[in-house]
């Protein structure tokens, strides 16, 4: 099974530069994409339902803002929008599938601001994944937990590490939650495959930036250990071009 995270900065900006051929292309069964910025009436019928695909939508109730979206080929048990809290549901940050034996969220995690003005809202979103993830646990589910955390885990996750200790996205109380989750028995798949440094997802848009590679990983799958067996690869697609972040991959079986 290939299932495929991205961070698409806005579902109809992506749209115009090639989303729909890329997306025929990866012959993915999931697709999952954070930041969509729009509600699903306001898209047309190729965005809506590609060919081979249905689509679900979470949509934040401020227009233009956050969202989430699936496209899937495998006909989900369940669809469930949210974390049933409405302090994170009404930004339409967490869309999930049950698929029997796992469960699969996709999630964008708040960002915490420049001004660090969000990072609460941010560390309760990131205690109310953890304990929707170890209750989902509890009940026998395998968990998969993807999208975009907005947090750079490790100093070999951004390229300039020293000169970002206290920005947004690396902050010590970010970080250590990641620590925490990782220690409840959760699996960085990227991780698992890859151990060197130079591996991006979020690259700013000013000029050259990209180009010379100064990024961040902030698009993540991560697993519950009794789900990592199964793992068969892990990787990034920087290549692909359309937003300020690129599509990461997990193939399992």
């Amino acid at each position: 099974m290939r299932v495929i995270s991205w961070n698409v900065n806005g579902v109809r900006a992506v749209a115009e530069k090639g989303f729909l051929k890329w997306l025929q292309a990866q012959k993915a069964d999931i697709v999952c994409l954070q930041e969509t910025k729009a509600s699903e009436d306001q898209l047309d019928l190729f965005l809506r339902n590609p060919q081979g695909y249905q689509s679900y939508w979470h949509s934040a109730e401020k227009a233009g803002y956050s969202g989430t979206a699936i496209y899937t080929r495998a006909e989900p048990h369940d669809v469930i929008e949210g974390l049933g809290l409405a302090e994170f549901d009404k930004e339409g940050r967490v869309l999930q599938m049950d698929f029997g034996d796992f469960r699969l969220i996709n999630a964008y995690f708040p960002n915490s601001q420049r001004d660090h003005a969000r990072l609460e809202y941010k560390l309760d979103f990131c205690k109310a994944m953890l304990k929707h993830t170890e209750s989902l646990r509890k009940k026998g589910k395998q968990v998969i937990l993807c999208g975009d955390f907005n947090i750079a885990h490790h100093e070999i996750d951004l390229r300039n590490p020293k000169e970002n200790q206290n920005n947004a996205g690396f902050l010590p109380k970010e970080r250590a939650w990641l620590d925490k989750f990782e220690s409840a028995g959760y699996v960085d798949t990227f991780r698992r495959f890859t151990k060197d440094p130079g591996h991006y997802t979020w690259w700013s848009y000013r000029p050259g930036v990209r180009a010379r590679n100064i990024g961040w990983r902030l698009d993540y799958f991560w697993v519950c250990e009794e789900f990592s067996a199964r793992l068969t690869s892990a990787y990034h697609q920087p290549e692909v071009l359309g937003s300020d972040h690129c599509p990461v991959v997990l193939e399992f079986s």
